[in-house]
């Protein structure tokens, strides 16, 4: 009786590419607006009213910042919390397109299959009392 050769080990499946965090997206989007206006660390935290430390920490993914303190650092910025928001859900798909593209090989996102955001902020600003609003709508 002929003896049948070993089968070959499967080769291990490529772990799905991981989501990127939240609070990454959201620190690289105040670097990358802070540096864009050549300003200092120092300078936005203290127009923000937080400790140095502490926004580099925010801008660096490793600190997950309260809605009081993003609200904050982007006013500083000259931002309001919904452009905030819109700009960290653009890094956020933008990766997910180019994730998708390289796993693909197309080279090209379908625009069809595009995910869509909504930001909508309504309310006065972060110390200046009265109602405040907030939605976030987001669809693959």
């Amino acid at each position: 009786m002929p003896l049948r050769p070993a089968a070959a080990p499967a080769a291990p499946a490529e772990p799905a590419p991981k989501e990127p965090l939240w609070r990454d997206l959201v620190g690289a989007v105040l670097r990358r607006e802070r540096l864009a206006q050549e300003r200092t660390l120092k300078d936005v935290a203290d127009a923000a009213r937080i400790s140095v430390p502490y926004l580099s920490e925010v801008e660096r993914g490793r600190k997950e910042a309260s809605s009081e303190v993003l609200a904050a650092a982007a006013q500083a910025l000259g931002l309001g919390l919904g452009d905030l928001l819109g700009r960290t859900y653009h890094e956020l798909t933008a990766g997910t397109r180019r994730a998708r593209d390289r796993g693909h090989g197309t080279g090209t996102a379908s625009v069809a299959a595009a995910p869509r955001a909504s930001v909508a902020y309504v309310g006065t600003a972060p110390h200046g009392g009265g109602p405040h609003q907030a939605r976030l709508s987001l669809a693959a």
